[in-house]
């Protein structure tokens, strides 16, 4: 059975839109007739930008561990559309393989700042102009957020605190704003399989397929549902 959603006429701001599971997020939104804005450190320009057709977004380069990068972001597409619908905490990372004893504290700043910071900043100054449309958040956590394990602590815990500041906005803003996220564990991703030659990437997940649901809980379908952290990790 396939589904098909109407966003014509909102507006989409997608974070980390350069990378894979941004560039599919992307997608679907313009596929489901959205504007797309989206927002990166790394320009369109860069062998490191993954979205195939730059020119259907409205590009904003900008470090969202930055504040007024992401006030001046935030502020130029509602300026220039005039409203905010949805957003798309999609910017992050993973770094690991160290026990924590041996991590630098420079790992600690650098994933906290790419994993929550961004996701904290973002929602801040787009939370605002989501009350004013009843919009909704959704965020990127993890699956292993939910337990502590060995040699990438710190990733976990920064997709844990993803999970529970979502949990948050939910509660503060209820009746006006939805705000969900979602629990990958490893997508198939060209990073994932250069890190992991010789995993079986049948398993993993497609961003595409993330997508889908992160697109899905923006819309009517999902107006029940808010403060939800939603596994899309199939066999992964």
């Amino acid at each position: 059975m396939s589904v098909e959603f109407d966003f014509g006429g909102e507006v989409a701001l997608v974070t980390g839109v350069g990378g894979a599971l941004g560039s599919a997020v992307a997608n679907a939104f313009l596929e489901a007739g959205a504007t797309v804005c989206g927002a990166d450190v790394v320009e369109p320009d860069s062998e490191d930008f993954l979205l195939s057709d730059p020119g259907r977004i409205e590009f904003h380069q900008g470090d969202f561990t930055d504040e007024d990068d992401v006030a001046t972001v935030v502020e130029r597409v509602v300026d220039d559309h005039g409203r905010l619908d949805y957003l798309l905490n999609v910017a992050g990372t993973w770094r690991g393989g160290d026990p924590l004893h041996e991590t630098d504290a420079d790992t600690f700043d650098f994933l906290f700042g790419v994993n929550l910071k961004t996701m904290f900043l973002a929602s801040k100054h787009a939370i605002p102009h989501l009350q004013e449309t009843e919009g909704a958040i959704v965020s990127v956590s993890a699956r292993s957020s939910l337990e502590g394990g060995s040699g990438d602590g710190l990733y976990r815990a920064t997709k844990a605190g993803v999970r529970l500041l979502t949990e948050s906005i939910a509660e503060e803003n209820l009746g006006t704003v939805r705000a969900n996220s979602v629990m990958p564990s490893v997508i198939d991703t060209p990073m994932n399989r250069e890190m992991m030659p010789d995993a079986d990437f049948e398993e993993w997940v497609d961003p595409e397929q993330i997508g889908a649901v992160m697109l899905f809980l923006c819309s009517d379908a999902a107006s029940v549902t808010s403060g939800a952290a939603v596994p899309v990790y199939g066999e992964a």
